[in-house]
């Protein structure tokens, strides 16, 4: 049964470190979060069943990474986006898509309307009982729900170096590695997640790779200009004494990209 949340509250529609922090990194964010493994178009068809005269939902948008992804398999696709400096940098840099000014909590779609929803790097951001319904509301019965993260790893010495530098500043921010938001499944709406992973390097100079994608996190942006300050140093001392990092002029940032459907119940 998809029950109300802990506190018995509503979570807000935009959490406040992704109103603030977005609202000031879009352009970080587009220039320095890593794109998405070329090998999910082919989960995108066989899994999700998007293709041509189907249509789809990008859930929490951003600037349009996964778009573009989306748009490969020939689907009818609309963005949802809240945040709008965000979503001006989508429709900037992917021209003439329909992107709505919403939240995952109320969207201005039509029941049943959408064969799939996908929400790449953001279902953490509003995973709640209230979000899952209004979900479940615009999905036909039999639809899919795609939640996809491209995850940092940290298997590597100096990508763990990096998380040692953002965590202390997280807060109470929703995070994937948390895990609440899997919590949610199956429930009467939704079936269980089935899960698939694929390895992808992100490919870049260092200050676009790391110091670019770290300061294009939530609750990095929003700190003050000094603290900020502090952390881009602190980038660029790892970047300096990494042998794996130091002088070079590209950079193969290790990511795993983990994918999850879930089908809507009749």
């Amino acid at each position: 049964m998809l029950t109300a949340m802990p506190d018995g509250k509503s979570s807000p529609a935009v959490h406040h470190a992704a109103q603030q922090g977005f609202s000031s990194a879009a352009a970080t964010y587009s220039r320095g979060r890593p794109d998405y493994p070329p090998q999910l178009v082919t989960w995108l068809r066989q899994t999700l069943g998007l293709a041509p005269g189907k249509k789809a939902l990008d859930l929490g948008a951003g600037t349009g990474k996964f778009t573009r992804l989306l748009l490969q398999t020939g689907a009818d696709i609309v963005a949802v986006e809240p945040i709008d400096a965000m979503r001006a940098q989508l429709l900037q840099d992917i021209p003439g898509i329909a992107a709505l000014a919403a939240s995952a909590q109320s969207m201005p779609l039509a029941d049943a309307s959408l064969d799939v929803v996908v929400c790449a790097q953001a279902f953490h951001w509003f995973a709640s009982p209230q979000a899952l319904r209004e979900i479940g509301r615009v999905l036909k019965a039999g639809g899919s729900l795609g939640l996809v993260w491209n995850v940092r790893d940290e298997s590597v010495d100096w990508v763990a170096a990096i998380s040692r530098i953002v965590t202390p500043y997280e807060g109470d921010t929703p995070r994937f590695h948390s895990g609440e938001w899997r919590r949610l499944f199956p429930n009467e709406l939704f079936s269980d997640l089935t899960e698939s992973a694929v390895s992808y390097r992100q490919l870049g100079s260092a200050q676009q790779v790391i110091v670019d994608r770290v300061m294009s996190v939530s609750f990095i942006a929003a700190l003050p200009a000094a603290e900020r300050t502090q952390v881009t140093a602190r980038l660029n001392a790892l970047i300096a004494t990494q042998p794996e990092l130091k002088d070079r002029p590209s950079v193969g940032f290790p990511y795993l990209t983990r994918a999850y459907c879930s089908t809507r119940r009749g």
